[in-house]
């Protein structure tokens, strides 16, 4: 199991209920944290204007060493990387399916590569179907 805690930086939009949750585990440097809420900030105004419910960044804040595994290994963080884990909440699959295309092409989602204030080779990736969604 990988554990840790973060620290919310950004949550945009409306909790709700989620279809499916697509996910990203990155390092950043932590002299890069403002170029990258900027840039996150961005991305987020895209996804909720292509009917995401909500998207959070968060940054790490207690996130320990593992004895196997932890999230500093599974991204390859250095020492002057930080871990950051975000996430999108869609109200379905079939709507995150339908819209990406057009999100891609987005001008707001256009980068380019070597500015970005991360390694895309060392994130983690993927979109999961929600099993369990109990709000408050």
């Amino acid at each position: 199991m990988v554990m840790g805690g973060f620290q919310s930086i950004l949550d945009a939009g409306r909790a709700g209920e989620s279809g499916c949750v697509e996910g990203v585990v990155l390092a950043v440097p932590r002299a890069k944290k403002a170029d990258y809420l900027a840039m996150a900030q961005k991305a987020a105004g895209a996804f909720l204007n292509a009917g995401a419910n909500r998207v959070v960044e968060t940054w790490e804040d207690d996130v320990p060493d593992g004895k196997k595994t932890d999230f500093h290994r599974a991204v390859k963080t250095t020492a002057d990387e930080a871990v950051v884990f975000a996430w999108v909440e869609w109200p379905s699959v079939e709507l995150r399916e339908s819209v990406l295309p057009t999100l891609m092409a987005d001008e707001c989602m256009q980068y380019d590569p070597s500015t970005l204030p991360f390694d895309r080779q060392r994130a983690i990736c993927g979109t999961f179907v929600t099993i369990l969604d109990k709000g408050a």
